[in-house]
């Protein structure tokens, strides 16, 4: 048998019933913020702009935490792709935005049994580093210093763009079998969200994102 709170024989107004519904709709946003706020488990703390001899280099900080599935799957050997990836666009009322510049960078992290190290590899010049934790590894993946933002010729600097900046787990490099358990699964479904704003591009630092 269903419990009920109201009473069979007691009927709501039109506008009880309004508040109601308002309410519960209310409620069920404030439920669905908290679960994918919770959910993410990258987090951007810090962006910062700079200005160069070539041109432009961001700087950025993120928290990055693995839940067990993953850590799972790195002890057996999968290893795991991050890509970081900031852009600049121009917006335009008329059609999509136009990519203005961009920096894109993909890393990754796996862990070999025989020695017991976790091993982080990225950039045009393939760089690995080796820990002794995961903690450490993530830690170093997680600042993300003077990273060259490629321009085009169109990049002004008395012009607003939107920019944008974003770190998620790749999935397409994924072994097959993963990439099929991946499909739909919140585990798997690592990212900070892309977060965007707009600016006019600096002159000297510019301090863009800053959480405690």
């Amino acid at each position: 048998m269903m419990a009920s709170f109201i009473p069979c024989c007691t009927k709501l107004n039109p506008i009880a019933q309004l508040l109601r519904t308002v309410a519960t709709i209310l409620l069920t946003a404030i439920f669905l913020l908290a679960f994918t706020a919770h959910a993410k488990d990258i987090q951007i703390k810090f962006v910062a702009l700079d200005t160069t001899d070539e041109g432009y280099q961001y700087n950025a900080d993120f928290e990055i935490m693995l839940n067990p599935v993953l850590e799972k799957a790195l002890k057996k050997g999968i290893v795991l792709y991050f890509v970081t990836d900031f852009r600049l666009v121009s917006s335009r009322w008329y059609w999509l935005d136009k990519k203005i510049a961009r920096s894109k960078r993909r890393d990754a992290l796996s862990y070999y049994a025989l020695t017991r190290q976790y091993r982080l590899s990225g950039g045009s010049l393939l760089q690995t580093q080796s820990f002794s934790t995961l903690k450490e590894a993530l830690r170093v993946m997680s600042r993300v210093r003077n990273r060259p933002i490629f321009e085009s010729s169109e990049l002004q600097q008395d012009t607003e763009y939107i920019a944008k900046l974003r770190m998620r787990l790749d999935l397409s490099r994924l072994p097959k079998p993963f990439q099929v358990e991946a499909l739909g699964s919140k585990e798997w479904n690592l990212s900070s969200g892309m977060l965007q704003w707009r600016i006019t591009l600096p002159s000297q630092r510019l301090i863009l994102v800053d959480k405690p």
